[in-house]
C-alpha cells in the first residue's frame, strides 16, 4: 500500500505528494482564482478547530447525531450529520498550521468512516459534495488514498473545476489507479488557463511518477493482494 510509511521510498513519495497538494492550495487561491468559495481544499476546515474548548461542543453534537441514527437508521441525512459531527470532533485537536490531526483525532476517524459508509449505502445518488470534501481530508489523515479518490469523485461530479480534478488525479495516482488519474489530469488541464497548463502538467507528471515508483510499478492491488493487474 502506498501510504504504508514503513518503507523509506514510500515516505519520500508521501512527502512529494503532500508538497504537491500544498502547491494545489497556492495555485487554487492565486493562479486559478477559485480558492475562497470552494469546499474541497485539503484540511480546509481543520485549521478552525484547534482548541480543546471546541471539542466538548462537538462531542455533544456527536451524541445528538448518534441518537438520531438510532431512531432513524434508514435516514441517510442522519448518517451524514453523524459523519460531519464526528469529523469536526476528530479535527478539534488538529494542528492549526499543518492541519495534521492529533493521535486521538485519528482514532476518532474510524467512526467518521463508519458513518460515511452507512450514508453512501443509503444515499445512492445526489450525495453531498461538502460532506464528501470532509471525507477526502479524513481519508488523507487515515492514509487511504483509494477512499480519498472515491470521495473526491463526488466533489468533482457536483463541483467540477481544475482544482477538483487535480486533487482527484493526485489521489488516484497515489492509489495506483492510473486510468482515473490520467482522465482527471486531462480534465484538470482542460479547465486550466493556457498560460498555467505547463506548470500544472509538470506537477501532475511528478505525482504520477512518484506514485508509480512508490508502488513498484503502479499496480493497483489492494493491501495484501498478490495480483499485478490494475483496477
Amino acid at each position: 500500500m502506498l501510504f504504508d510509511l514503513r518503507s523509506p521510498a514510500r515516505r519520500r513519495a508521501i512527502k512529494v505528494i503532500y508538497s504537491l497538494l500544498a502547491l494545489l492550495m497556492f495555485v487554487g487561491l492565486v493562479g486559478f482564482g477559485i480558492g475562497g468559495a470552494t469546499s474541497g481544499g485539503l484540511f480546509d476546515v481543520s485549521g478552525g478547530c484547534g482548541g480543546s474548548s471546541q471539542s466538548s461542543g462537538f462531542e455533544k453534537e456527536v451524541k445528538s447525531a448518534e441518537k438520531r441514527t438510532t431512531t432513524q437508521p434508514s435516514n441517510p441525512q442522519a448518517w451524514a450529520a453523524l459523519a460531519r459531527a464526528r469529523y469536526q470532533d476528530a479535527a478539534a485537536g488538529s494542528d492549526p498550521n499543518t492541519g495534521a490531526f492529533s493521535a486521538d483525532g485519528r482514532k476518532k476517524l474510524a467512526g467518521v468512516e463508519q458513518a460515511w459508509n452507512r450514508y453512501l449505502a443509503l444515499k445512492t445518488e445526489g450525495r453531498d459534495p461538502g460532506l464528501a470534501s470532509l471525507m477526502v481530508q479524513a481519508f488523507v489523515q487515515l492514509n487511504k488514498p483509494a477512499q480519498a479518490a472515491k470521495a473526491q469523485e463526488i466533489v468533482t461530479e457536483k463541483k467540477p473545476s481544475a482544482d477538483a480534478f487535480f486533487q482527484l488525479a493526485v489521489y488516484s495516482y497515489a492509489a495506483g489507479d492510473t486510468r482515473t488519474g490520467d482522465l482527471a489530469s486531462q480534465r484538470a488541464l482542460d479547465l486550466t488557463p493556457k498560460d498555467l497548463r505547463a506548470s500544472l502538467q509538470d506537477r501532475l507528471k511528478s505525482a504520477k511518477e512518484s506514485a508509480k515508483g512508490a508502488t513498484g510499478g503502479g499496480t493497483n492491488a489492494p493491501p495484501g493482494a498478490t495480483t499485478t493487474s490494475g483496477g
